[in-house]
């Protein structure tokens, strides 16, 4: 039952959901978004939690809460009764349904009556990517990216051809409330003793920072690295795959994502984590504290979603425009990969200043 599930609801009103749930050992807890067709009713979010694991569950939710319709923040009833004066809000709902591991079906009555159901399917995300790449030699790559217009695209490195996926949403998590109120709480305590800078999280500049700051250094995060660098992308691409194996398997490939900056101008940019829409943002943050960023030349998307790629095709089927291309590059061309990107100036040593990255450099130029 853990994960994202997206889709539609219908009942007394319908519209669409979004319902974000975690694993929480002997149960389950999430979050539910019902944005509803009709303006004249709040966007509203359920918390719940299971009792037990249940494929077949019912429970009352704790808490309901209505989210301002152009802040996105949740409010108080005292501002849903001035914003929306003709309202009786439900203080609660019963929920019964059932899940397996291809679909989640709901239904629920508020205590003002209100009723709804919803089946959703489960999020694509861990399936095979569907994006047709543009397969090349690195010499044939370097012409390509020669001939873009200059900062018009961004560009990431993967390893693997998966799924465009954050690093939070791949460990199976989806409650990004939980991962506000929690996780980011807890690294906020045990950090502030590693770092000169004491982080404000009450100011938005400074709490893009922190989670920038954390994602630089492993912790998932609802962030996804880029880069404008074209070949600073190539470097993470190549990076994780052992000298050893580059000539393993000659049909092996990396990717190189690339996607048009027209993304940030036409699709509406959020840059709060927990939205109750669908939202892929690009976020430039402050470097406090971060000495990867600049050479990095590191930019990041910031997304409620588990499945990026499909909410992109999506989005390129609706405006008939592309944003997103894959790029997929031979593994077996690593060694030349990495020759040319270090007379660029693009290393281990340069892209993580400090004492691992100058060490990673130095393994890879002393050892075979």
């Amino acid at each position: 039952m853990n994960g994202q599930w997206i889709g539609s609801f219908d009942g007394t009103r319908s519209g669409d959901v979004i319902i974000n749930i975690d694993d929480r050992g002997s149960y389950f807890q999430g979050v539910a978004y019902l944005k509803y067709s009709e303006s004249t009713i709040p966007t509203t979010c359920a918390a719940f939690k299971t009792i037990g694991k249940d494929l077949m569950f019912a429970f009352r939710t704790q808490d309901l809460w209505a989210v301002h319709p152009q802040a996105g923040n949740v409010i108080t009833p005292e501002e849903v009764q001035k914003l929306y004066p003709d309202l009786v809000p439900a203080s609660y709902a019963d929920v019964k349904g059932t899940w397996n591991d291809r679909s989640l079906s709901m239904e629920w009555r508020t205590d003002t009556g209100d009723f709804g159901s919803c089946t959703l399917p489960k999020s694509r995300a861990i399936q095979p990517s569907t994006l047709k790449p543009l397969e090349m030699s690195w010499a044939k790559f370097k012409i390509q990216v020669a001939s873009l217009a200059g900062s018009r695209h961004l560009f990431r490195g993967q390893g693997e051809r998966w799924r465009l996926r954050t690093g939070f949403h791949r460990t199976g998590r989806a409650d990004l409330v939980r991962f506000v109120s929690e996780d980011i709480q807890v690294l906020h305590r045990h950090l502030s003793v590693r770092t000169k800078h004491i982080f404000n999280l009450a100011n938005s500049y400074e709490n893009g920072a922190f989670f920038n700051l954390v994602q630089h250094h492993g912790y998932p995060t609802p962030l996804l690295d880029w880069t404008f660098s074209p070949y600073v992308a190539a470097f993470f691409a190549y990076r994780k795959i052992p000298k050893s194996e580059e000539a393993g398997d000659r049909n092996r490939r990396v990717r190189v994502f690339m996607l048009d900056e027209r993304w940030r101008a036409d699709i509406q940019q959020v840059s709060m984590l927990d939205r109750p829409f669908p939202h892929f943002s690009i976020a430039e943050f402050i470097a406090i504290e971060n000495e990867r960023l600049v050479p990095q030349q590191s930019i990041s998307a910031i997304t409620n979603l588990d499945d990026i790629e499909t909410y992109i095709q999506e989005i390129e089927a609706t405006r008939g425009t592309s944003y997103l291309t894959a790029i997929d590059l031979p593994a077996e061309e690593r060694q030349d990969v990495f020759r040319e990107l270090a007379y660029m100036g693009v290393t281990a040593g340069s892209l993580f200043p400090g004492l691992d990255g100058a060490c990673e450099e130095l393994k890879e130029r002393n050892f075979r």
